[in-house]
């Protein structure tokens, strides 16, 4: 009786190149950017704020999301209020006008806010696809090791249009790599 051994090999996700210094990771980045790579990664131990540059990032939405919260968040307080107390339940206490407006003004100013702070949480969670327990970049043990504490990294990934196993791995030892490893999905 003869087993079936149809096992299929992993599918590629990125190749990972690994490197010493975060300047070298800038020079790379920059490199592979004017190569045309569109789909690729970087991965730094702490914040460096030359990749954001070197990988021309656009701008973040994520004024925009805070922005909408907040507006939502005051329009919303300052008719509510206005609705409870001119529409729904107009008292007429000691001759004061309905429609007080200079009493909204605290709990306008408090749910927007609020609103703009949770709109800006819900899109910061959107925006990084949070949250994202696996990233097929954790299957490099060297990554695993070395990723939060003391190298450097830089993914281009497979479904990239200019992606060749062979000339991407060229590319990124020519870049300086210290280390190219293959990462599967």
């Amino acid at each position: 009786m003869r087993m079936a051994m149809n096992k299929k090999k992993p599918k590629l996700y990125s190749l990972l190149a690994k490197f010493d210094t975060q300047e070298d990771l800038i020079l790379a980045t920059d490199r592979v950017v004017q190569a045309g790579y569109q789909h690729f990664d970087t991965y730094a131990p702490y914040p460096v704020e030359a990749l954001e540059r070197a990988m021309r990032l656009k701008p973040s939405p994520m004024p925009y999301f805070v922005l909408g919260g907040a507006i939502l968040g005051g329009v919303g307080g300052f008719f509510m209020q206005a609705y409870a107390t001119v529409v729904n339940l107009p008292l007429n206490i000691g001759g004061r006008p309905l429609f007080s407006w200079p009493a909204y003004i605290p709990i306008t100013f408090e749910l927007t806010v609020l609103i703009g702070a949770f709109a800006g949480i819900f899109g910061l969670f959107w925006i990084t696809r949070f949250p994202q327990p696996y990233h097929p970049v954790f299957n490099s043990e060297d990554f695993v090791e070395h990723g939060s504490s003391d190298s450097f990294y830089l993914g281009i990934e497979a479904r990239d249009p200019k992606f060749d196993l062979e000339q991407t791995s060229e590319f990124l030892q020519e870049l300086g790599a210290v280390l190219v490893s293959e990462i599967e999905a």
